[in-house]
């Protein structure tokens, strides 16, 4: 049976928040979409914890980065650092906005360290109690998505408490690994802080919820595969191998599966620029945005 068209909706709305918010979030990203075909999207890793607020219909996940956490339907979601996919399904129908959380702003905006999601998806009203859940009825009931993004900056604002327990050695490290696209060496992270690599990497761990090594990984690929899925004429594999800091094509491609549990020629083909069936969830590119400074390179 052919779709009516008059019942296909695409909406697709990004924003950056309110800028004394942009040192803890990102960008907003709402999406709204009705009568497209069923499909299986991949939350790949990224340097960002993921915040999902749904509107009309909840969020499936079918895989969990963490196999022993069993699939579930959330109607918020908080979601940790991770190095491996979760899988999201939907029917046809999906609405929500996702919020790109900086790992160091976890404490301000969510009372505890980014370590303690690491890997793990949650309710959000679990670590945010009815804050969650008047937040998200605030979103469903605004009248539009301006009306949204600006009832996410206010609340926001009016939640976050800056938090000092942040390491300074800890914030530089990560800020050093995100200006190098994740190739900086881990030694010289350690050098550079005046700590032993095994103290960096344990306090490190405990505020981001990966290691050094890990979060270089990851903020790696998370470059490579959006110069792949950038929109023009598609790069082949040994062009971000070069430019990402990757020994050849063959190492990135091994990163790839790793992370992302498929070759990137199967990902793109499923969620590439041309495909574009979950663009609105854990897909967008973002723009560049102040990272946390919680405090100066340490001496």
């Amino acid at each position: 049976m052919t779709q009516d068209l008059a019942e296909v909706v695409d909406e697709a709305v990004r924003a950056r928040p309110a800028t004394a918010l942009r040192p803890y979030v990102t960008w907003y990203s709402g999406y709204r979409r009705r009568g497209i075909a069923p499909a299986v999207h991949r939350g790949l890793p990224s340097p960002y914890l993921t915040f999902i607020l749904t509107l009309d219909e909840p969020l499936t996940i079918a895989g969990h980065p963490d196999p022993a956490q069993p699939p579930a339907v959330y109607a918020t979601l908080l979601g940790g650092l991770h190095t491996s996919p979760a899988l999201i399904t939907h029917d046809g129908r999906q609405s929500g906005v996702q919020l790109a959380v900086h790992p160091l702003a976890a404490r301000a905006l969510f009372g505890l360290p980014a370590g303690e999601l690491a890997g793990i998806s949650l309710p959000a009203e679990d670590v945010l109690g009815p804050f969650g859940e008047r937040l998200q009825e605030e979103l469903r009931t605004a009248a539009g998505w301006p009306e949204r993004f600006a009832v996410l900056d206010g609340a926001l604002l009016r939640a976050a408490r800056p938090s000092g327990r942040v390491p300074a050695e800890v914030g530089w490290a990560w800020r050093a690994l995100r200006r190098s696209g994740g190739t900086l060496p881990v030694a010289e992270l350690a050098r550079e802080t005046g700590w032993s690599g095994r103290h960096l990497r344990d306090r490190f761990r405990q505020e981001t919820g990966l290691t050094p090594k890990a979060a270089a990984r990851v903020i790696r690929f998370d470059r490579a595969r959006r110069l792949l899925a950038a929109s023009g004429p598609r790069p082949r594999l040994a062009e971000p191998a070069v430019s990402c800091g990757y020994f050849d094509q063959a190492h990135l491609a091994r990163e790839f599966r790793a992370l992302a549990g498929c070759a990137p020629s199967a990902w793109l083909a499923a969620e590439g620029p041309d495909a574009a069936k979950f663009r609105n969830v854990q897909g967008g590119a973002g723009t560049a945005a102040a990272e946390w400074e919680p405090s100066p390179r340490p001496e």
